[in-house]
């Protein structure tokens, strides 16, 4: 932990080092559930139970938090002046597309419909990992992104310069 702590700028209060890794294939089906792949559900509710936020900051994937890790992320926000506007554009947006939910017990969650039409959510997605949360990208517009925004050598330099 240590080690790692020198790596990360900011670890959350609650955070314990359990990290997900990897991605896998979903669907999202037609009442907009996700049923979230089976490995990775098994270490998010034995890790964090089934409460969570879903959310998004520009509206182009979805991001799923263990409701702990959200709150710990809602009390370094809460630090911040409330007249800081970076802080209130997130919040914002983070308010627009949120919503506090339930795993139900298939390890389903219902994306909010304002977020499934802005990131494109139908069909065949990419449940990807984030460290402590889940990102869900609608496999199309992933491929893209990775086409359009290549990992470059600038960005290796830097994560050798952070020691990683």
């Amino acid at each position: 932990m240590e080690q790692i702590a020198t790596l990360l700028p900011v670890i959350p209060s609650g955070w314990d080092g359990l990290v997900f890794r990897g991605s896998a294939s979903a669907r999202i089906d037609d009442k907009g559930r996700l049923k979230i792949p089976t490995d990775l559900r098994r270490r998010f509710r034995d890790q964090y139970g089934t409460e969570v936020f879903i959310t998004s900051v520009l509206g182009d994937s979805v991001m799923i938090y263990p409701l702990s890790v959200w709150e710990d992320l809602e009390a370094r926000l809460a630090a911040l002046p409330s007249t800081d506007r970076t802080k209130q554009r997130y919040l914002e947006r983070v308010s627009y597309y949120g919503q506090q939910t339930q795993m139900d017990a298939q390890g389903r969650v219902v994306l909010p419909p304002i977020l499934r039409e802005s990131a494109g959510m139908s069909g065949e997605v990419v449940v990807s990992t984030r460290l402590d949360h889940l990102e869900v990208w609608n496999r199309d517009r992933l491929d893209s992104r990775f086409d359009q925004e290549p990992f470059s050598e600038e960005d290796f330099a830097y994560l050798s310069e952070k020691g990683i």
